[in-house]
């Protein structure tokens, strides 16, 4: 007893052994051990249990969550309670507009009154592979209401582990009632439940583009049609599982569109496209149809409901025969046409393009490629028939010769302004001048690219027929010579103002000469690219004589640091771009020259140039700090 009276808190209380030594019969054991203080009772940290305690609110489940959440104040503070954690994200998302708690019932429970921005819709959103995920997908709908509204979203690609999915799209659709424009692109995981879900939340929605979403049917198209009246622009490509039915829906229920573009739908036909352009005829100004399985069906619908159509391209439409074409001209509804582009159709004849050039009588642009049936006579017919066209492309139209050319020079209305001739290899250098003709004082523009039998000949006819040319564009004709080029420099009334004379390997200082002598007061662009032939020359006369001149590429060229001396020297010439690439013969000699240009050059393209070394360099991009320097 003395010793528990004085015990004094240190060593053992119970050594070990029997705690009732004098009870033999008790058989009770207990270890070696210190006394707990009486005043400072057992202790479990949590720690020792291997978790933390959860805060209380995230014991709630997602129902009361739901309702605590949907009561903040302001916008605001939503997004700033999304970043707590991806349930809180989820929940936030999942909350439409009209469940928000109200301003009345916010304001007598706190005592303020949040002060919102409209939603109004003008901010944009781009999510590209990785970055395309339901999470940033519900943060966008979260924290874009408070700052104007989502307007347009748009959706690139798809994370292969966790991306968008029609849960990413129903959280826009409740967050974002504002959005007027989505596109999505190269997404299996997105179908009609998420699509059905935008057009339910969004009716708004003003443009839509699929391209590559095998997962959307006609169940998305039948709901956009039944819930968003105001769309204006559809775009579909590559969506395997859209067919007629989607499209007539659309066409009558959305009357407002304006532009279509369908490509590559093997269940699209004439019943779908017939429906979407009857219906919005009074409408609809911009149609782009390409490899769809519709017949001249379609393009008679075309021909006749295409009241305000102003811009056409047909591509890759292999069942259309001639005549369709023909019944598209003769529709007598196409008057509003100024832009026709057609590619890659059988259907494109003589008889077809006169019809065409006779009913679209406002027509202006007229892009005809790899149309193989076409010929000389045609182009005769279409410059006697068509007294507004401005611009010509042919490319790839093998039939048309040179006499096809030079008859649709002599015979074009006064509006002629363009004429670009690419890869048309019926094009042969052996062409008599005319011995009577009426020069297209109208045309300003001439193009002649790739076209390996355009040569001297044909060019100097060409130059005769047209003396008010201003740009003139031969890239990759590389059977053209000084011979040809120099007619054409002596016959341009107007002056030169842009050249590119890119591949065309055989042309000398000597024509380059001439240029700067006859045009040096109006040439501001000269390509020269792949010239081998033009040197330091060619740079000594322009520096002399083209004071407006602001780009020059003489890539490839045999051109050399004194060149480069001459053009930097050279007083009132302000050149804003050059490109050196493959000079092997500019070296660092010429970088104090170019350094000197710092006031007036914002490019500069040094690629290839073998001789410059890394240190001038640098020291040359430092020089020229307002200047993008390609190295």
């Amino acid at each position: 007893m003395p010793a528990l009276v004085n015990y004094s808190g240190e060593g053992n209380f119970c050594p070990g052994g029997a705690l009732y030594a004098n009870r033999p019969h008790v058989d009770v054991y207990y270890p070696p051990r210190k006394r707990s203080r009486i005043t400072a009772p057992c202790v479990f940290k949590e720690e020792s249990f291997g978790h933390q305690k959860l805060p209380s609110i995230d014991v709630l489940p997602d129902e009361c969550l739901f309702e605590i959440l949907r009561r903040l104040p302001g916008g605001q503070e939503r997004s700033a309670s999304a970043c707590v954690s991806k349930r809180w994200l989820a929940l936030l998302s999942s909350v439409r507009g009209d469940e928000i708690c109200s301003t009345s019932t916010v304001s007598d429970c706190s005592g303020e009154v949040p002060m919102d921005v409209d939603s109004d819709g003008y901010l944009t959103r781009c999510l590209e592979g990785k970055k395309a995920t339901d999470i940033r997908l519900c943060a966008i709908a979260v924290g874009t209401g408070h700052r104007g509204g989502l307007g347009k979203l748009m959706i690139r690609g798809n994370n292969s582990s966790r991306g968008v999915t029609d849960a990413g799209l129903s959280a826009i659709s409740r967050g974002c009632p504002s959005l007027k424009t989505i596109s999505i692109w190269n997404n299996s995981a997105v179908g009609d439940e998420g699509l059905t879900e935008i057009a339910k939340g969004c009716r708004m929605l003003e443009k839509l583009d699929l391209c590559q979403c095998p997962s959307i049917s006609d169940k998305s198209l039948l709901a956009i049609a039944e819930n968003c009246s105001n769309l204006r622009e559809l775009t579909i490509e590559s969506c395997s599982k859209i067919g007629n039915e989607g499209l007539q829906a659309i066409g009558q229920r959305c009357l407002k569109l304006q532009t279509i573009t369908i490509k590559d739908c093997a269940f699209v036909g004439d019943k779908g496209v017939a429906s979407l352009v009857s219906s919005a005829s009074s409408s609809l100004k911009k149609l782009k149809l390409q490899a769809l399985n519709i017949t001249d069906v379609s393009l008679a619908v075309i021909g006749h409901y295409g009241l305000v159509i102003s811009d056409l391209v047909l591509t890759g439409l292999q069942k259309v025969s001639e005549r369709g074409f023909w019944v598209l001209g003769n529709g007598n509804g196409l008057h509003k046409l100024k832009s026709l582009t057609v590619t890659s159709c059988g259907g494109v004849t003589d008889l077809a393009l006169e019809a065409l050039a006779k009913g679209c009588s406002n027509l202006k642009q007229l892009h005809l490629r790899k149309c193989s049936f076409l010929s000389d006579n045609g182009m005769l017919t279409l410059a006697k028939t068509t007294a507004s066209l401005e611009c010509l492309q042919l490319e790839e139209c093998n039939r048309i010769t040179q006499s096809g050319i030079v008859n649709a020079l002599t015979n074009c209305g006064v509006s002629m302004k363009a004429l670009t001739l690419t890869k048309c290899m019926g094009l042969k250098d052996v062409v008599p001048c005319p011995s009577e003709f009426t020069p297209c004082r109208s045309l300003r523009s001439l193009a002649i690219r790739d076209c390996l039998g355009f040569g001297d000949a044909i060019l100097a006819v060409v130059a005769k027929l047209c003396p008010e040319l201003q740009n003139v564009d031969l890239s990759g004709v590389s059977t053209v010579t000084d011979a040809g080029l120099i007619p054409l420099l002596e016959n341009c009334e107007a002056g030169l103002v842009k050249v590119n004379l890119n591949g065309c390997s055989r042309i000398t200082d000597f024509a380059i000469s001439a240029m700067a002598r006859l045009h040096g007061g109006t040439l501001e662009s000269l390509s020269l690219d792949g010239c081998k032939n033009v040197t330091d020359a060619s740079l000594v006369a322009l520096a002399e004589n083209c004071s407006l001149l602001r780009d020059l590429d003489v890539s490839k060229c045999a051109v050399s640091d004194l060149g480069v001396a001459t053009l930097s020297c050279a007083k009132g010439l302000d050149l804003q771009t050059i490109s050196l690439s493959g000079c092997f013969q500019v070296s660092d000699k010429s970088m104090p020259c170019l350094a000197n240009m710092s006031q007036t050059l914002i490019g500069l393209n040094l690629l290839g140039c073998s001789l410059i070394s890394s240190s001038m360099m640098d020291l040359l991009v430092e020089r020229l700090s307002g200047c993008d320097v390609l190295y």
